[in-house]
């Protein structure tokens, strides 16, 4: 199996296209793709959290992984997004599966059941919406690097500018 970057875009075109049980997300940070013998067999989107409280700065959330079927592209596919999130500085990573869902593909990478989230529906009378999603309990998956300090925040007022020969010179 290899490993393909991917616009957003034709990640979510793949999701809107494959996916059992989701729409795709409504944007994202970086996409990749599993292809296997010259056909794409799969792509995982990655995002901020969904959860305002798990949005620290360092936290990315897997919104979208949807495969074909083939053997352990979903292990490949989160391995891979988990690599790439932590090269771009983030120190943990956060998904959700339907609890009938096992998370073996998951556990072979290294995460762990990190609780449940209530689910339900988004729709409000001040902004109704149809609800095309499961809207039970989910189970929600992390992993983190050894020094993630739960509860931190990235700093974004007051931040000092950084000059561009500082940046050349990193």
């Amino acid at each position: 199996m290899n490993l393909l970057p991917i616009t957003i875009k034709a990640a979510k075109k793949h999701v809107a296209e494959h996916h059992r049980h989701h729409k795709p997300p409504v944007c994202g940070l970086f996409a990749l793709a599993a292809q296997k013998d010259g056909k794409v067999v799969g792509v995982i989107i990655v995002g901020r959290p969904v959860a305002r409280g798990l949005d620290d700065g360092y936290t990315a959330e897997i919104t979208r992984c949807c495969t074909d079927g083939t053997k352990n592209a979903c292990s490949f596919l989160y391995a891979a997004a988990w690599k790439a999130a932590r090269a771009l500085g983030y120190q943990r990573a956060v998904t959700y599966t339907l609890p009938e869902e096992g998370g073996a593909s998951l556990r072979a990478c290294g995460w762990r059941e990190d609780g449940t989230a209530r689910g339900g529906s988004w729709s409000c009378v001040s902004r109704p919406r149809e609800d095309k999603h499961p809207l039970g309990e989910k189970v929600r998956w992390a992993v983190e690097t050894h020094d993630y300090i739960k509860g931190r925040v990235v700093p974004t007022r007051n931040q000092p500018e950084i000059e561009t020969k500082q940046i050349m010179l990193l």
